[in-house]
């Protein structure tokens, strides 16, 4: 029996796994990096041991380390969550070699899969349904487009789709650099990219006594740069025959290799509806919670009864319902899928499953993945589930960095997706229209900001009044409030200005709006001649909500407590709350939240930056530079060099043709977001 693990691992899945081990009895061990001490994980088990340094080379991924800890903690076993070392066959057998319980599959059937080529081989000879490689010397025109994939690894990373022969080296080693460097393993390999094609997969549970569990299919289709975003479970629109083809095909991959444990096989499914092996996970995937809700099971807890030895029933439980599941990442789509950091004010989801990494009031570094939260819904049919997750999305609150919450609503309520008519191509083709502004967003940012400013004016004096806030009635027309907010990320400027008088709320640009009374309750618009509060409503309860602070050492001045102002709208009633964390003001409303910096009356002029100046599109580490220097002549959207951040590579390119006037950044250079890093001056 298991009495104490230890989860080798950071953030959402270590606490997935705590959750599971408090509930079955077991004591936990958390490892937490410096970067991370202050971390949920690190603080829910029952011990945590520090590992030296924030980079995961020195942390997460020491193999050696995290058997120390292990030991130190008195724990009898180690559960190694997905990423990091989920994967390597050695740290498995140094787990073993220790004497602890490793919670995954023998080592040897993890090494069978950990390279994609023999993978291949592996179920070219079991009778599982494959792409057959290309040389990439042998590459014709006529077998364009092609997938350059790196071997080992996942992620996303070292993979390359290529349309033009003439592309094709130079994309080789690019894959080849990004493999080297992310797995420590530069050997790639070339197969034909299957356009239209669907990304399916398959749940395998085996236990040390034969017994090999498929729990359905996965849809992962929804993905940006090989990640997955949407994924939802059972795949919509397979026929009893394919369903048949891939649960067989991956229970023979399972048994093929002698496996054991939680593991996925992965399939692209074409239009035609044949299905071909992509590669095993050997290990628990991160949208493992949409199986779960439709069987019925806790797959954390059924990982650590078979590593104990016990055997699955003869067959699974059969599914109900339809779950689906976006992952919540801290990342700006209209911007190239920039990553996004800073503090976390607050996440907050109703009615729907959260399985969070970060809590309120965290910092959202550079070291480690963008992702929040995966937020589930589960229904009787899918139509329900993708209605209960957009709505669910739409109303949450979500303060801090820029997220992708907006294109995933967008994508849920797309026409094509809700038709279950999606690709792996979805969000790439799709991507203008899911991040473009909607036709009725500006007159909703706009009034927006008119709540924005209305809560600023309330926050500012103790009085409840009108008169007491702006100092007395005037028998004359005043000059009206003036306020400037710049809209994120945008950058959209809106300048709000209203007068509060004996009739009611004059707002420029706004004739059909009226604020009405926010004493709770009531609602009502105010009486001609009456003094109406200012429309700011403290939530019911004891006092106002305090706002969670932007973290040890910050100023607790800097956050304010949530407003509501509630506006008639054209006989429509609008209720808009606001919060306030410094300059920084969010706006929730039940369709959406909005953005906004408070601008000063007088801008810093000397917030300039010369033309031609690239600076640092975030934190991170200078991973490579291109073959230039200083004098030379480059074209525009020539990559000059490359960033990491978040697990991902980024590249920096220049702006337009002329010459490279400086270079300032070297490989392995750290980076604050802004820092210049090259100058380019243009061509007249």
């Amino acid at each position: 029996m298991i009495r104490s693990l230890l989860v080798a691992n950071r953030a959402e899945i270590a606490r997935r796994v705590f959750r599971t081990c408090r509930d079955l009895g077991i004591a936990t061990v958390a490892v937490h990096s410096d970067a991370d001490a202050g971390a949920p994980h690190a603080g829910e088990a029952d011990a945590a041991v520090r590992l030296p340094g924030d980079a995961p080379a020195d942390t997460y991924l020491r193999g050696d380390l995290l058997v120390e800890a292990a030991l130190a903690a008195g724990a009898d076993a180690v559960h190694p969550g997905y990423g990091f070392l989920s994967e390597h066959a050695d740290f498995a057998r140094a787990v073993r070699g220790a004497g602890l319980v490793w919670v995954g599959p023998p080592p040897e059937a993890m090494e069978a899969m950990a390279s994609k080529t023999r993978a291949k081989e592996i179920m070219r000879k079991a009778g599982v349904p494959l792409l057959d490689p290309i040389d990439p010397a042998e590459v014709t025109a006529g077998d364009l487009p092609v997938l350059v994939k790196a071997a080992a690894g996942g992620g996303g990373r070292g993979m390359r789709v290529v349309r033009e022969l003439v592309a094709l080296p130079a994309e080789l080693d690019s894959a080849r650099a990004e493999a080297a460097s992310a797995f420590g393993d530069g050997e790639i390999f070339v197969e034909p990219y299957m356009e239209g094609a669907r990304h399916v997969e398959v749940q395998v549970l085996a236990d040390t006594h034969g017994t090999v569990w498929t729990l359905g299919t996965r849809d992962c289709s929804l993905q940006r740069r090989h990640q997955k975003v949407i994924e939802e479970a059972p795949a919509p629109g397979l026929d009893g025959e394919l369903r048949r083809t891939l649960a067989e095909s991956a229970a023979n991959a399972a048994r093929a290799i002698g496996y054991e444990g939680a593991g996925t096989v992965e399939f692209l499914v074409s239009p035609a509806g044949r299905a071909y092996f992509l590669e095993m996970n050997t290990r628990l995937q991160v949208e493992h919670p949409v199986t779960e809700e439709i069987h019925g099971l806790d797959l954390v807890a059924l990982q650590l009864r078979i590593a104990e030895g016990e055997p699955l029933d003869p067959e699974p439980p059969a599914a109900r319902g339809h779950a689906v599941e976006a992952r919540l990442y801290a990342e700006d789509p209209a911007r190239d899928w920039r990553p996004q950091t800073g503090v976390l004010h607050r996440l907050e989801v109703a009615g729907l499953r959260v399985d969070a990494g970060p809590a309120d009031g965290d910092a959202i570094g550079v070291h480690y993945d963008p992702m929040l939260a995966k937020v589930i819904a589960v229904a009787p049919t899918r139509a329900e589930a993708v209605r209960r997750l957009a709505h669910g999305l739409e109303r949450a609150r979500i303060h801090g960095p820029v997220t992708n919450r907006e294109l995933l609503v967008r994508a849920l309520r797309h026409p094509e997706f809700e038709a279950a008519r999606m690709d792996t191509g979805f969000l790439e083709r799709h991507l203008p229209e899911l991040t473009a502004a909607a036709s009725d967003d500006d007159e909703a940012a706009r009034l927006a900001a008119l709540a924005a400013a209305l809560a600023d004016a309330a926050r500012r004096p103790v009085t409840t009044t009108v008169a007491g806030r702006l100092g007395g009635w005037r028998n004359v027309p005043s000059q009206p409030q003036l306020r400037s907010y710049r809209a994120e990320p945008d950058g959209t400027e809106h300048e709000v200005r209203y007068r509060l008088t004996r009739d009611g709320l004059l707002a420029e640009d706004f004739p059909e709006v009226r604020l009405l009374s926010a004493e709770p309750g009531r609602g009502t618009a105010p009486r001609r001649g009456t003094e109406p509060t200012l429309g700011v409503e403290p939530k019911p309860g004891a006092g106002p909500r305090p706002v969670t602070g932007p973290g040890p050492g910050a100023d607790p001045g800097q956050a304010a407590a949530p407003a509501r102002v509630v506006l008639d709208v054209a006989g429509v009633r609008r209720t808009f709350e606001v919060t306030a964390y410094g300059d920084r003001r969010y706006v929730d409303t039940p369709r959406g939240c909005h953005v906004f910096t408070a601008l000063p009356r007088f801008p810093d002029p000397t917030a300039r930056t010369e033309p031609g100046s690239l600076l640092a599109p975030m934190p991170g580490t200078v991973v490579r530079v291109a073959e230039v220097k200083a004098g030379d002549r480059v074209e525009a959207g020539q990559p000059l060099l490359w960033l990491e951040a978040m697990k991902m590579e980024h590249r920096v390119t220049a702006p337009a043709a002329g010459v490279l006037t400086a270079l300032h950044a070297t490989p392995g250079h750290q980076v604050e977001v802004g820092a210049l890093l090259a100058v380019v001056t243009a061509e007249e």
